[in-house]
C-alpha cells in the first residue's frame, strides 16, 4: 500500500471507463504497507458517487496475479465479504462468466475491486475476535470448492531461500533463533501430522489493519495478495499472532484467544492433527513474519509513502511462543 508506481489520473480515468463505473472524480494515493502500489478511487456514474481500490501490483506476476482475484471472486459470490474485482463487460464469455479481472496500466498488473465500508479495529475485543474467528472458517470452508491451485508463495519454501539473505543483518542471538526455528519447522513439515492437517485456499495475512467493521459488525476481509493453498491452521495461527497479543511484548492474552478459537471451531471444528501442531504453527507464523520483516526492513524498496514495519516485534512474538506455547484442552 506505498506508491510505488505514481498513476496518472488520465491512465486511471480510461481503466474506471472501461470497467464501466462511471467517471474518475478523485484519485488518492494510500500510505502504510509495503507490497503493492494502492489508491483510493472516487467515481461518479448516472449521478451516482462509486468508491473503489485500484492495486498496481509491485512483484505479483501477471501469471500468478488470477489466483487471487479469482479467489476474491469466488468467496464474494459465496456471501463472504471481500472486495469484489471488476472486469471489464466486455471481456464476459461463455468460457469465463466472471470476465477478465486482471487488467494493465503503466505497463504493470492491476485490479480494481470494491472498498469495503468501515474501518480497521486495531484495539479489538473478545467480541472482535469472535467475529473474525467465525468469519475465517467461513471463508475456509468456502474456499473448499475453489478451483484454481498456487501455493503460498510465502510459505516454508520461500523461509529456507530467505533466512540466508537476511541472516547478516541479525545479531548472534538473532542468528541462532533464526536458524534453529528454521530447523524445528523444517523437521515439523516433515512430520505425518503435518501432512494430515486439513488445506486449501488461506488468507495468510489477516492482520488487524485487513478487516473492517462498521458499528460493531465485521464489514469485510480484505488484501488477499500473499493468499496461497496452505493448512488451515497456519491461517489460524497467523490470526492469534496478532489479534490476541499484547502488542507491545507480544505475550499470548487468553481471553481473546479463547473466543477467537471458539468462535472458528464452533464453525469448523479442529482435527487432531490440528489441535497437536497449534503450538507449533503459532511458531511457524511468527517465523514468517519475523522474515519478511527483516528482508522489508534491511533491503527496501524505493517508494513514495513506503512505510517498512519494525521487524523486532515478530522476534519478541517468536520467543513468546517458544518459551510459553499455547495448548488447546
Amino acid at each position: 500500500m506505498a506508491v510505488f508506481t505514481e498513476v496518472p489520473e488520465h491512465e486511471a480515468g480510461e481503466l474506471v471507463r472501461k470497467l464501466g463505473l462511471g467517471e474518475l472524480r478523485e484519485l488518492r494515493g494510500i500510505p502504510g504497507g509495503i507490497e503493492n502500489t494502492n489508491y483510493f478511487l472516487v467515481t461518479e456514474k448516472d449521478g451516482q458517487p462509486g468508491d473503489y481500490v485500484l492495486t498496481v501490483f509491485e512483484r505479483l506476476s501477471f501469471e500468478q496475479l488470477p489466483f487471487y482475484l479469482y479467489l476474491m471472486k469466488h468467496l464474494a459470490q459465496r456471501g463472504i465479504p471481500v472486495p469484489e474485482p471488476h472486469a471489464a463487460p466486455s471481456s464476459v464469455r461463455a468460457d469465463n462468466a466472471d470476465g477478465e479481472l486482471l487488467h494493465k496500466l503503466c505497463g504493470k498488473p492491476a485490479a480494481v475491486v470494491d472498498k469495503l465500508r468501515g474501518r480497521s479495529e486495531l484495539a479489538p475485543t473478545a467480541a472482535h475476535c469472535a467475529a473474525v474467528g467465525e468469519m475465517l472458517a467461513r471463508m475456509h470452508l468456502a474456499a473448499r470448492s475453489y478451483p484454481r491451485q498456487q501455493p503460498h508463495l510465502r510459505g516454508l519454501a520461500w523461509w529456507n531461500e530467505t533466512v540466508p539473505v537476511v541472516l547478516p543483518y541479525a545479531d548472534a542471538a538473532q542468528a541462532a533463533l533464526l536458524k534453529s526455528e528454521l530447523a524445528f519447522q523444517n523437521h515439523v513439515a516433515a512430520g505425518s501430522a503435518y501432512a494430515a492437517l486439513p488445506r486449501g485456499p488461506i488468507h495468510a495475512d489477516l492482520f488487524r489493519d485487513n478487516v473492517m467493521f462498521e458499528q460493531g459488525r465485521l464489514t469485510g476481509f480484505f488484501d488477499f495478495y500473499f493468499a496461497g493453498v496452505d493448512s488451515w491452521l497456519f491461517d489460524l495461527a497467523v490470526c492469534l499472532n496478532d489479534w490476541c497479543i499484547d502488542q507491545a511484548s507480544g505475550a499470548h492474552d487468553p481471553d481473546l484467544a479463547s473466543a477467537f478459537i471458539a468462535a472458528y471451531a464452533g464453525v469448523r471444528p479442529l482435527a487432531a492433527a490440528e489441535r497437536q501442531l497449534l503450538p507449533a504453527m503459532l511458531r511457524a507464523a511468527a517465523l514468517r513474519f519475523w522474515i519478511s520483516r527483516l528482508w522489508d526492513f534491511h533491503l527496501p524498496r524505493e517508494a513514495a509513502l513506503l512505510q517498512p514495519h519494525d521487524p523486532a516485534h515478530f522476534e519478541r512474538v517468536l520467543r513468546q511462543r517458544i518459551a510459553q506455547p499455547l495448548a488447546l484442552g
